[in-house]
C-alpha cells in the first residue's frame, strides 16, 4: 500500500500525551512477577512504564520543569526578611551615644521592572528547552519500543528455529530407524546405517545452539523491558511467548515517507525547539548591555537611642533602584558571541540530523524491499524442498535413490525452513524500522 502524507498520525498521540502527563505523578515502577504468558502488546505497554531509558527521559522533563520554575521566579516579586542582634565593646560602637548592643529587622519585597528583555527571553528559552525535553522523551520511547519489538521478534525467531531443528531431528530419527530395519534385514550395508547415525548426531548441534539463543533472547528482552525480579519463585520461570512471525507485505512511497519523517520525527522537532531556545539565549546575553530597574518596598526596625527594645525605631520604605554596567570589559560581547555560536551549532546539528533522517528512511525502505523479496522467495523454496524430500523418500523406498539423496533432501528442507523464518523475521524487523524512521508511533502508543 502507498501512504499519503495525510495518512500519517503524529507521534504525540493521545496515549503519548497520557504518558507524558504521567511524568508529574512520578509513581515508582512496581516490581512484578513473571507472567504465565506474554504477547508483544503487553511487552510494549510494560516497557512504557518500566524501561530505564524512558524513565530517565521522564526525569529530565522534571529537571527542565524545575529550571523553568526557577527562571520564572525573576519575573514575580521576591520577598526577603533579614534580622540581626549584636553585642560589642562600647569602644568600637558606631552609634551615638555609644552602646554595647544593636539589633535590626527588615522585610523587603523587590519587583523587577526592566531588565533589557533578559527575563522574558530566559523564560521563553527555558520553556522551549522543556518542550525539547518532551520531544526527547518521544524519541526515547520510539527507540525503546523498537528495541523491545526487535527483541521480542528475536525470541519468536529462536523459538521457530528450535521447532525446525527438532523437526529435523525427528525426521533423522525416523530415517535412522528405517535404515536400521533395512540393515537388520540385510538389504543395506553398515556404512549407510553409520551415515544415518552421524547425520542424527550432527543435527543435535544446531538444536543445542538454537535453545541457547532462545535463552539469551529472553534475557535481552528482559533488559529492554526493565523487568527487575530476583525472587525465588520467579528466578527460573519463563513465560509462554504468544505470537508468530507473520508475513503481510506492505509498501511505502519514498517521497511520502520523507515528508512524514520531516513532519513527525521527534529528533528533528527537538533540535528545532533547541534552536529557538538558543535564539532566546542571544537576547538574554545581550540584555546586560541595558540598565535594569526594579522597585522595592518593605518595613524596617532598628535600635533606638537607648538599649531598651521598646525604644526601637520602625517604619516603612519604598523606592526604585537601578544598575547599569556602562563598561564591563566587553564581557557582554563575549557572552553574546558564545550564545550566537551555540545557536549556529544547533542549526548545523539540525541540518545534519535532517540529512541523517533522510538517509535512515532510504536505507529502511531499501531493507524492507529486500526483506519482502526474500520472504516471497522463501515461500516457494520451502514448498519445493518438501516435495523434493517426499520424492527422495519414495525413490529410496523403491530402491531408485540412495540414502545420500534422502539426507541431502532433508538438509535442503531444514535450510529452506530456516531461511523462511529468518526472512519473515527480517521483514517484520524491517517494517518496524520503517515505521520508526518515518515518524509513525508504535501501535502500543498510537492506539
Amino acid at each position: 500500500m502507498k501512504l499519503a502524507r495525510s495518512s500519517f498520525s503524529p507521534v504525540t498521540s493521545l496515549a503519548m500525551f497520557a504518558l507524558i502527563c504521567g511524568v508529574a505523578r512520578g509513581a515508582p515502577a512496581p516490581r512484578q512477577d513473571v507472567p504465565d504468558s506474554l504477547d508483544l502488546p503487553t511487552a510494549l505497554r510494560f516497557a512504557l512504564e518500566n524501561n530505564f531509558s524512558i524513565r530517565q527521559a521522564r526525569e529530565r522533563i522534571k529537571q527542565q520543569e524545575g529550571v523553568l520554575v526557577e527562571v520564572k521566579a525573576r519575573s514575580i516579586p521576591n520577598v526577603s526578611a533579614n534580622g540581626s542582634y549584636q553585642l560589642n565593646d562600647r569602644d568600637i560602637s558606631q552609634s551615638f551615644p555609644a552602646s554595647d548592643r544593636s539589633w535590626g529587622l527588615s522585610v523587603t519585597a523587590t519587583q523587577a521592572l526592566f531588565a533589557g528583555g533578559g527575563v522574558r527571553s530566559a523564560i521563553r528559552s527555558s520553556a522551549l528547552t522543556r518542550e525539547a525535553a518532551v520531544l526527547e522523551l518521544t524519541g526515547v520511547v520510539n527507540d525503546a519500543l523498537l528495541d523491545v519489538r526487535t527483541k521480542f521478534y528475536d525470541i519468536l525467531l529462536a523459538r521457530e528455529k528450535i521447532k525446525v531443528q527438532e523437526s529435523n531431528v525427528e525426521l533423522l530419527k525416523s530415517q535412522l530407524k528405517n535404515v536400521t530395519d533395512r540393515f537388520e534385514a540385510g538389504t543395506i550395508s553398515s556404512f549407510e546405517k553409520l551415515r544415518a547415525e552421524v547425520a542424527l548426531a550432527n543435527a543435535q548441534v544446531p538444536l543445542i545452539t538454537a535453545r541457547n539463543a532462545y535463552r539469551l533472547a529472553i534475557e535481552a528482552l528482559r533488559q529492554s523491558l526493565g523487568f527487575v525480579t530476583n525472587t525465588q519463585e520467579n528466578v527460573r520461570k519463563i513465560p509462554e511467548f504468544v505470537g508468530t512471525l507473520d508475513y503481510l507485505p506492505v509498501s511505502y512511497e519514498l517521497q511520502s515517507s520523507l515528508d512524514s519523517a520531516h513532519a513527525n520525527r521527534p529528533e528533528i522537532a527537538r533540535l528545532a525547539k533547541l534552536a529557538d531556545s538558543r535564539e532566546e539565549s542571544v537576547t538574554t546575553a545581550r540584555s546586560t548591555r541595558y540598565p535594569n530597574l526594579s522597585a522595592f518596598g518593605g518595613w524596617q526596625l532598628r535600635k533606638g537611642p537607648t538599649d531598651t527594645f521598646g525604644d526601637s525605631k520602625d517604619g516603612f520604605l519604598i523606592g526604585l533602584q537601578s544598575q547599569w554596567a556602562i563598561f564591563d570589559g566587553r564581557a557582554t560581547t563575549g557572552r553574546v558571541t558564545q550564545a550566537r555560536s551555540l545557536l549556529e551549532q544547533t542549526k548545523l546539528v539540525l541540518q545534519e540530523q535532517t540529512l541523517a533522517v533522510d538517509v535512515e528512511v532510504r536505507r529502511a525502505l531499501s531493507s524492507l524491499q529486500e526483506a519482502n523479496e526474500l520472504a516471497e522467495a522463501s515461500q516457494k523454496v520451502v514448498a519445493q524442498a518438501e516435495e523434493s524430500l517426499r520424492l527422495a523418500n519414495a525413490r529410496y523406498g523403491a530402491g531408485t535413490a540412495t540414502q545420500l539423496d534422502v539426507l541431502q533432501s532433508q538438509v535442503d528442507l531444514t535450510t529452506a525452513r530456516t531461511n523462511q523464518i529468518q526472512a519473515y523475521y527480517n521483514y517484520n524487523v524491517a517494517l518496524a524500522r520503517v515505521r520508526k524512521a518515518i515518524g509513525l508511533a508504535d501501535s502500543a502508543v498510537a492506539n
